[in-house]
């Protein structure tokens, strides 16, 4: 089976091809282009067809990560939209909550009104109302008003419509009957409910997950439909997917009806890869850490399985999400990352970035403020008369009169100001590990850190020291790991449903019951998908908690029916878990499960990167040696360092610190002091022998 796997950075676009049955690779790596992310996707696909002798219509499978909805979100450039909601709710989008991120502040920003998805002119109420425990009809739905809503919202120029009713978790029916109007009533109009979005408890949250699906739903389904017009003009027959924020991909006719499957989905695949390559090495606890040019993006991998949000954390831009996401913690800080001085003063590098357009200054694009990529290039750390991706070529003179320039207004030598830019980013870059590992309770020595991304190579041994991190793991094509990752990936769709139950007296035939219903259903979009029976595992799970709490753990359930042995071990578990989570449980409180959920797996053919070469030596891949310059015991200078070529250095070869090691998507740097291995798998694995090593 063939298939190409695309990832969409902020400033490039990453293709990589296998071919499962032979094991050829091929890769590509050309510029983003950010007003239409299709045209570099195309540009970048065709361009490797072309150069491998590849035949369009014999690729089976396009597996595509993007950040449209993301970026739809971050940058407040999604569709009108309009929301139809019970009479007397329509400030649910603008009441949110109690809490409050500063909760001492009054002049904190809070998204949902400062810059509501969905103006409130363009909520519209309706009578009707179902209510607990199992959804009843207090009043039947005011179908005349819904037809009277759809004219307004027609009339103001709304293109899509979220329909959000209270306890439509519990029965979906004024929800469905309310879209079906507005669809026969709004013909073209996208229109979602949020009991298809998320049918679980918190109307708050519920309301605004589907509020952000209309938001972003226009722009990915004409994104979506754009690429696939354009796939099928190229003689790309074959399915096209897409990666979802659940960790797995969805097919683009199920993106297109549920684009909020992909709210942040472009960071997961690249934890996904990255928790593949360690696996391959045989490590299970693993820290990812993707730089690009724009942004750090940082997962955690805990006994092979990677880290999931949970319900009080999973936001975007501000706005709730009640969505199964993989947790990914992104800061500003990229190879195109500007350095500047703040109006105070200070020394500051990031989060704004030089991005694509026009790029750092060694591009040549029109760049002029350095960033850190010139800084690297200044030091060294690059190599100017070497092509990167997509035949660019470094301008070092260019990089230096940046940052020479930067350096004068700080009374530096160009060096130190270049060392500077680096120990700042990396700093940063270091505490955003902190934040998602030591604040949690998670020792990051416990860890191997897998660097990629195109520049975390470049960073990955000064952050893992700064941390005290022993090892570091650098895939064999690091500049492409997360597009590797959307090749490890298989079909993944989660369902949910809310079922309150006390541990005294929790219904197990319902409960059962419902799971059941859960993974049927599950099953028919599997079957839909054209994917084998045999083919698809289950994990059932619930939301539980004490009772009083405001907020669950997900603690797995067994398969089959649920007896008394069965849910004794369940809530054996969840005790466990409270304990590991909070430092304390209560074994004789009483346990509330709220929500059960199932999620299935459609297992696909998988990408395996090939092997090093098993013949050379560490002489045969030697390009040259050069002074980098490094912190040597408290001193900056510069150190005579070998440059090598990563494609000629054979499997178990030994790399001594200080070395460059050079390939068309990234560069890898061995600090002084540390070693580098190849391992049977092809990754280049840094060993940090000291906790005080600082590059």
């Amino acid at each position: 089976m063939r298939l190409i796997g695309v990832d969409v950075g902020g400033t490039f676009t990453d293709i990589i091809y296998c071919d499962t049955d032979t094991g050829a690779v091929a890769v590509n790596k050309v510029s983003t282009t950010p007003g239409d992310p299709s045209q570099g996707v195309m540009a970048g696909l065709l361009a490797l067809c072309t150069a491998e002798g590849i035949a369009p219509a014999s690729i089976s499978t396009v597996l595509h990560g993007t950040t449209t909805a993301t970026n739809a979100v971050l940058e407040g450039k999604g569709a009108r939209a309009g929301m139809v909601t019970n009479a007397g709710f329509r400030d649910v989008l603008h009441i949110g909550r109690h809490q409050r991120v500063e909760h001492y502040s009054i002049r904190q920003d809070l998204p949902w009104q400062s810059r509501p998805l969905i103006a409130r002119r363009h909520r519209k109420t309706v009578r009707g109302r179902l209510v607990p425990p199992v959804g009843a009809e207090l009043e039947p739905l005011d179908e005349d008003g819904v037809r009277t809503a759809a004219a307004e919202l027609a009339a103001e120029g709304v293109e899509s419509v979220a329909v959000c009713f209270l306890f439509s978790y519990l029965d979906a029916r004024h929800e469905d009957r309310a879209a079906a109007i507005l669809r026969e009533a709004m013909p073209g109009a996208f229109v979602t409910t949020s009991s298809a979005v998320s049918p679980q408890f918190r109307e708050f949250e519920r309301f605004t997950t589907a509020a952000l699906a209309a938001f972003v739903g226009p722009v990915v389904r004409r994104y979506v439909e754009r690429l696939a017009v354009a796939l099928k003009g190229a003689g790309l027959t074959g399915e096209l997917r897409i990666m979802a924020s659940n960790g797995g991909v969805a097919t683009a006719a199920t993106v297109a009806e549920k684009p909020a499957l992909t709210l942040l989905s472009g960071l997961a695949a690249g934890v996904l890869g990255g928790a593949a390559i360690g696996a391959r090495a045989g490590r299970r606890r693993l820290i990812t850490f993707d730089i690009g040019g724009t942004s750090a993006d940082i997962g955690i991998v805990r006994d092979g399985v990677v880290t999931e949000t949970d319900a009080r954390s999973t936001a975007i831009a501000g706005f709730p999400l009640l969505m199964p996401m993989i947790d990914v913690h992104t800061i500003g800080a990229g190879g195109g990352s500007i350095a500047y001085r703040d109006r105070g003063g200070a020394f500051r590098v990031g989060p704004r970035s030089a991005g694509a357009v026009p790029g750092p200054v060694a591009y040549g694009r029109g760049g002029t403020e350095p960033t850190v990529t010139d800084a690297n290039l200044v030091l060294g750390r690059l190599d100017a008369g070497d092509a990167l991706a997509g035949g660019l070529r470094l301008d070092a003179e260019a990089a230096r009169r940046a940052v020479s320039a930067f350096a004068a207004s700080m009374g530096l030598g160009v060096e130190a100001a270049a060392a500077g830019i680096l120990a700042v980013i990396d700093s940063n870059m270091a505490n955003a590990v902190r934040s998602r590992t030591v604040q949690k309770g998670i020792d990051p020595r416990d860890f191997a850190l897998v660097a990629f991304g195109g520049a975390g190579p470049l960073h990955g041994a000064a952050v893992a020291a700064m941390l005290e991190i022993p090892e570091v793991i650098v895939p064999p094509f690091p500049g492409l790991t997360s597009a590797m990752g959307l090749l490890t990936t298989d079909l993944r769709y989660d369902a949910v449903r809310t079922q309150f139950g006390t541990s005294g007296d929790v219904d197990l035939a319902r409960l059962t019951a419902d799971l059941d219903a859960l993974e049927a259903g599950l099953a028919e979009q599997f079957r839909a998908d054209r994917i084998a029976a045999e083919a698809v595992s289950y994990e059932r799970s619930g939301d539980l908690r004490y009772m009083g709490q405001g907020y669950e753990l997900r603690i797995s359930l067994p398969p089959g029916p649920l007896g008394t042995v069965e849910i004794g071990m369940v809530w054996s578990r969840f005790h466990a878990a409270h304990a590991a989570e909070y430092g304390h449980a209560f074994p004789d409180g009483a346990i509330e499960i709220v929500n059960v959920r199932v999620a299935g797996t459609g297992r696909t053919p998988k990408f395996v990167p090939p092997a090093p070469p098993s013949g050379g030596s560490l002489a045969d891949a030697t390009i040259r040696t050069g002074p980098c310059w490094f912190t040597v015991e408290g001193r900056l200078a510069p150190v005579p360092t070998p440059f090598y070529r990563r494609a000629a250095l054979p499997a178990g070869v030994a790399v001594a610190g200080p070395a460059i090691v050079l390939q068309p998507d990234s560069t890898t740097v061995v600090p002084p002091g540390a070693a580098a291995t190849v391992d049977e798998a092809g990754n280049l694995v840094i060993t940090l022998p000291s906790p005080r090593l600082r590059p």
